[in-house]
C-alpha cells in the first residue's frame, strides 16, 4: 500500500497561504462581531483598578524593549493570574501541544496560552492567547499563528466558534473564528488595544473576564 503523503504545518510557521491549503478561510471586517464580547458588563473593583494602574506604571518605560520571556513574566502573567482561569471545570495551559490531521495535512503546535478543559492534558479549548512577541522586529505573523491554533481546535472539537487574542509588544488584538458549511471559515480581527493606556487595558481586562464568564462553558 502506498504511504500517505502527509504535510505538517506548525502554528509557529503558519501563513495564510498554508492555512488556505487546509480550509477555505476568509478574513472579514465586521466590528459588530465583537459587540457581545466587548460589551460584557463587568464592574471593576477598587483593587482591580489599582492593579491595572500599577501594571502600567511598572512597565510603561521599557515594555517595548522586552523580549518574549520578560513580557510574559512582567506583564502578561500577572494579568492572566488576576483573571484566574483556574477552576474545577477548566484551567489555563501553557505550551501544551495540540494537533489534528485533516486530509493530507497535520496541523500542530504549542499555544503559549490555552484555556481549556482537561486534567493531565487539554481537552476542549475555549480561548487562545498566542505569541507574546516583542515590539522590535517580531518573527512570524502572530495573527496566523493564533489562527492556526484556533483552526486546529475547531477540527478537534464539535464547535463552530472559537475566540483568541495575540500580542505584539504593547498592542493586543482579539480574534473570532467561525466554522461555516463545507469546510468554509470566516475570521474577524478587532481593533488594536494599547495595554499601556489605562482605558485600553481596562477593556482588555474586561474582555478576558468575558471569556471566563460568557464563553468557558
Amino acid at each position: 500500500m502506498k504511504k500517505k503523503n502527509t504535510n505538517t504545518i506548525t502554528f509557529i510557521n503558519a501563513t495564510y497561504k498554508k492555512l488556505s491549503q487546509i480550509a477555505n478561510i476568509k478574513k472579514i471586517v465586521n466590528r459588530k462581531k465583537f459587540d457581545a464580547w466587548f460589551n460584557y458588563k463587568y464592574k471593576i473593583s477598587e483593587s482591580e483598578d489599582k492593579f491595572i494602574k500599577y501594571l502600567i506604571e511598572k512597565n510603561q518605560l521599557y515594555l517595548f524593549t522586552y523580549n518574549e520571556n520578560k513580557l510574559i513574566v512582567k506583564f502578561i502573567a500577572p494579568l492572566i493570574n488576576k483573571i484566574d482561569f483556574d477552576t474545577d471545570k477548566y484551567t489555563d495551559w501553557y505550551g501544551s501541544e495540540i494537533s489534528c490531521e485533516t486530509g493530507d495535512y497535520i496541523l500542530q503546535g504549542k499555544p503559549d496560552l490555552m484555556v481549556a478543559t482537561g486534567i493531565d492534558v487539554p481537552a476542549t479549548p475555549y480561548f487562545f492567547l498566542q505569541e507574546y512577541k516583542r515590539a522590535v522586529n517580531p518573527t512570524g505573523n502572530p495573527e496566523y499563528q493564533v489562527l492556526a491554533a484556533m483552526l486546529a481546535s475547531l477540527f478537534l472539537n464539535d464547535t463552530k466558534i472559537i475566540r483568541g487574542s495575540y500580542v505584539v509588544g504593547q498592542i493586543w488584538k482579539f480574534v473570532i473564528l467561525e466554522k461555516l458549511e463545507d469546510n468554509n471559515y470566516e475570521y474577524f480581527v478587532s481593533d488594536a488595544f494599547d495595554c499601556l493606556q489605562f482605558n485600553d487595558l481596562i477593556q482588555i481586562y474586561i474582555n478576558l473576564q468575558a471569556v471566563k464568564f460568557l464563553y468557558c462553558k
